[in-house]
C-alpha cells in the first residue's frame, strides 16, 4: 500500500490513522481473514474534510478521487 502511494507521489507522507465508524471487516475476521482499510486521498490543506462528514454536501474534490483511483489501480497491479 505504501509503495503504491509513494510511487504515485514521491513526496507523500503515509501515516496510519484511526477512523470512527463501522466496517464489514468484523465479518471477514470471524472467517479468519485479516483485512485493512486503505483510503488514498490527496486532499487540499485548506479543506476541512472532517467537517463535511455526513453533511448535506459531503464531498471530496474530483482530483482527490482521481489520485486515489490511480493509487488503488497501482496497488492492485502489484499484488
Amino acid at each position: 500500500m505504501t509503495r503504491s502511494q509513494i510511487e504515485e507521489d514521491p513526496e507523500d507522507v503515509v501515516a496510519r490513522y484511526l477512523m470512527s465508524g463501522g466496517s464489514e471487516d468484523k465479518h471477514f475476521n470471524r472467517l479468519g481473514m485479516r483485512s485493512y482499510g486503505f483510503a488514498p486521498l490527496r486532499l487540499p490543506a485548506d479543506l476541512d474534510f472532517t467537517a463535511l462528514f455526513h453533511g448535506v454536501d459531503e464531498r471530496v474534490p474530483v482530483d482527490a478521487l482521481e489520485f486515489g483511483a490511480r493509487v488503488l489501480d497501482r496497488f492492485l497491479d502489484q499484488i
